[in-house]
């Protein structure tokens, strides 16, 4: 059997762009103004305008981390959960944020691998991230 091998790299970035987050909210049935209502959001909102709903943010670490990990020799990979995730800061319309992945863990597991790994989602200009999650990622070795 071959066991999984990974290879990290550094950063991924893009643009979040509007009409994905009014994909997500008809997705999710979270229609909250801060995130749709560009007008309100201008008026009322502390940020001026509107936001990336929180766990837009989170699915994009999907997005990010094959850009940051290749990992070779499996059969499939799982995301099996997460230990820990933090909104530290809004992610506004028309910031740019990137993906940072960092590995904390790699611990065998019956017929593979689970890796630890941290994903923070960057905005440029901001000194705080949008996002953290200790993302718990399963790799199952090609028989």
């Amino acid at each position: 059997m071959q066991w999984p091998r990974a290879y990290a790299s550094g950063r991924a970035g893009r643009a979040p762009r509007p009409p994905r987050r009014y994909r997500f909210a008809e997705a999710t049935g979270d229609h909250q103004w801060i995130h749709v209502n560009p007008e309100r959001a201008q008026q009322h909102s502390p940020f001026g305008t509107t936001i990336a709903h929180g766990y837009l943010t989170l699915s994009l670490c999907n997005f990010f981390l094959p850009q940051l990990l290749r990992v070779e020799n499996v059969s499939m990979g799982l995301k099996y959960g997460a230990n820990k995730i933090r909104f530290p800061a809004p992610v506004t319309v028309g910031s740019r944020i990137r993906g940072h992945g960092e590995i904390l863990a790699c611990d065998d597991i019956p017929d593979g691998v689970q890796a630890t790994i941290r994903i923070t989602v960057e905005i440029d200009n901001s000194a705080k991230p949008a996002c953290v999650v200790e993302a718990l990622n399963r790799w199952m070795a090609r028989q």
